[in-house]
């Protein structure tokens, strides 16, 4: 259903405001690239930073900009069941082909939280409903039990994995079967999240190197592992540079280079310090991107 290099992508700002024109550059970009298929209002779109109406209009603009020639799985999730069912309305009723559904954070609730969260949000709106599983940022980690519990409702189609166990891709094919879709969160294992069962990659560094992204996953596709291994490679820095601060500080610096956007951030985040924009002009010259 969903595979492939899919961009996480950054939401553009201009003063206080939305970079509108921006962000339909930077997606007509995105597929122009061979990217295929994009989130908005993820992570590293500063979900938690837009407000509603933001959040809402991000969500409106990718649609638009897409022209379905790419899925655009929209960001909906929150720590408040209610908030993520009004987000993930909306979501349906502006085009979107699928939700990205984080675990919610903060509150921390149990595995049968975890369950009945996702539940409520798949019963409520019908559209497929992609979990996302990132402990390092919600603390807690759905069990592959809970996972193949919900991945028996028709609408719960597969998981982003940023858990970064590679033994893990596994364990849900064997637990789910290979229809349920599994995408890496993590650019810098996203081969050998492949080899264990993977069928893409939701990726950071594809908002600066689309190209590279979607050659890579295509090669893999392909067969061709000689192609895969050298993109990996080419690739190897900037995947490190684009987490030497806290995402997507260092991917809006990037983009900023490319001419992209003009890197506005919105506090808590910060601009990178020097040596990571060092890091990162290093990397982005190695990848040829500069």
């Amino acid at each position: 259903m969903f595979k492939g290099s899919i961009t996480a992508v950054i939401t553009p700002f201009h003063g206080a405001g939305i970079d509108e024109k921006a962000f339909q550059a930077f997606i007509e970009w995105q597929i122009a690239e061979g990217t295929d298929g994009i989130v908005p209002c993820g992570t590293t779109g500063e979900s938690p930073t837009l407000n509603h109406d933001e959040h809402n209009r991000v969500v409106d603009l990718a649609v638009e900009a897409a022209r379905g020639r790419v899925p655009v799985i929209a960001g909906t999730g929150s720590n408040s069941t209610d908030e993520a069912i009004a987000m993930t309305r909306h979501a349906k009723a502006a085009g979107a082909d699928a939700a990205l559904v984080v675990t919610p954070y903060y509150n921390k609730p149990t595995q049968e939280g975890l369950f009945l969260h996702f539940k409520a949000i798949h019963d409520a709106v019908d559209l497929p409903v992609i979990i996302y599983n990132i402990p390092g940022r919600c603390v807690i980690d759905m069990t592959v039990d809970t996972m193949a519990r919900l991945a028996k409702l028709p609408r719960i189609v597969g998981v982003k994995d940023a858990t970064n166990d590679l033994a893990r891709p596994t364990r849900v094919r064997q637990a789910i079967g290979p229809d349920f879709c599994q995408l890496s969160g993590e650019d810098g294992t996203a081969v050998a999240f492949l080899a264990q069962g993977g069928v893409g990659c939701i990726s950071v560094a594809a908002n600066v190197a689309p190209g590279l992204c979607a050659r890579l996953q295509d090669a893999w596709a392909a067969g061709d592992l000689a192609t895969v291994f050298a993109l990996r490679d080419r690739l190897a820095p900037l995947n490190d540079a684009l987490f030497c601060e806290t995402n997507p500080a260092p991917v809006k610096y990037a983009a900023r280079l490319l001419g992209k956007c003009d890197g506005t951030l919105r506090l808590p985040l910060c601009e990178i310090g020097e040596a990571s924009r060092q890091k990162v002009q290093a990397a982005m010259t190695f990848a040829g991107l500069l």
